[in-house]
């Protein structure tokens, strides 16, 4: 039982570092910060100027359509590369599965063509 416990012995002092070095890192900028707030360092940052429309305002449809555009390839690329590595080994139950994954993905970025994302103005 005593090697059994010694075997996780790297393991405990590992996780004891990280314990150490992330609360350290955690505390530090609270000790070493520098707290001399002016009203230049307080004022809004955005653009340049401070904000004058209400952050609830609804967005513009074309950002959702270029976020799920996004979705689209990332998804896409991700399930590809797996796919390409074993290709031998899945045989035609593969093949046709990945063809029906590429066609719902086409026709979401048919969607997404039709509806002018890919137009911006």
């Amino acid at each position: 039982m005593e090697a059994l416990l010694e075997s996780y012995l790297p393991l405990v002092v590992f996780i004891g570092v990280a314990l150490v070095i992330g609360l350290a890192l955690l505390i530090a900028p609270f000790i070493v910060a520098y707290k001399n707030p002016d009203p230049e360092k307080l004022s809004a940052y955005e653009c340049g100027f401070a904000p004058f429309d209400d952050a609830r305002m609804k967005f513009d449809i074309r950002f959702y359509l270029v976020a799920i555009l996004f979705i689209i390839f990332d998804l896409e690329v991700a399930f590809l590369f797996p796919w390409a590595v074993s290709f031998g080994d899945l045989g035609w139950f593969g093949f046709w599965s990945m063809m029906i994954f590429l066609g719902v993905l086409t026709i979401g970025f048919v969607y997404e063509w039709k509806k002018g994302a890919l137009e911006w103005d």
